[in-house]
């Protein structure tokens, strides 16, 4: 596998232009981090995100199984299990990063911080476009289910344990099972700031 992985990112250096771009998100906000060397050697979530990056290179060069073979990999040595297909942006925090699951049609903007147990998932059989879009700046707590094509807007947050049905304006917060709005997300971007509390402010400013 270490041949092929190499091969890869010769063949595509914005990889590890992007992989960089994770190291120092990662290194930025968790407080655990010391060092970007950390991540890079230890941190399941960016050596999970930096296999999706290869694996996504190979299903868009036509190497699909080979593609699929790499994620099924990753998801038994990492428990995390995101499509080839899918699009991942870069300065992504995936911490703990276990059960983390990413369908094919989902999309995650820059600069996103996400939790452990997060599923951007589908509602059922439809084809197409089926799974979640992250915009930029979003944090998604642990455990957090987003479902079918929905949208959850730049700068919002989503409480641990939500289920997120709907759209998600941004710059909002939502919690619960279904999730709803709880107010207007206490940061201006909550991705970099890491406050998980929903000690949020009112739509209005109140």
């Amino acid at each position: 596998m270490e041949p092929l992985l190499l091969q890869v990112f010769e063949a595509s250096p914005e990889i590890l232009q992007r992989a960089a771009r994770d190291l120092v998100a990662m290194h930025e906000r968790d407080p655990a981090c010391f060092s970007p060397l950390e991540p890079l050697l230890f941190f399941k979530g960016f050596l999970a995100l930096s296999s999706y990056r290869a694996a996504h290179a190979l299903w868009h060069n036509d190497r699909r199984w080979l593609a699929l073979y790499l994620q099924s990999l990753v998801s038994e040595v990492f428990a995390v299990d995101i499509h080839p297909a899918a699009q991942i942006g870069c300065g992504i925090l995936l911490d703990h990063a276990t059960s983390f699951v990413v369908g094919e049609t989902a999309i995650i903007e820059d600069d996103v911080s996400i939790l452990h147990e997060v599923t951007l998932g589908g509602t059922g059989k439809a084809t197409g476009d089926r799974h979640p879009i992250v915009r930029s700046g979003v944090l998604l707590g642990a455990g957090a289910k987003i479902l079918g094509r929905v949208e959850i807007g730049t700068g919002a947050k989503v409480g641990s344990g939500s289920v997120v049905l709907h759209h998600v304006a941004p710059h909002t917060t939502v919690a619960g099972v279904p999730a709803v709005v709880v107010g207007a997300a206490a940061e201006p971007n909550p991705a970099i700031e890491m406050n998980q509390h929903l000690d949020c402010t009112q739509p209005n400013g109140s």
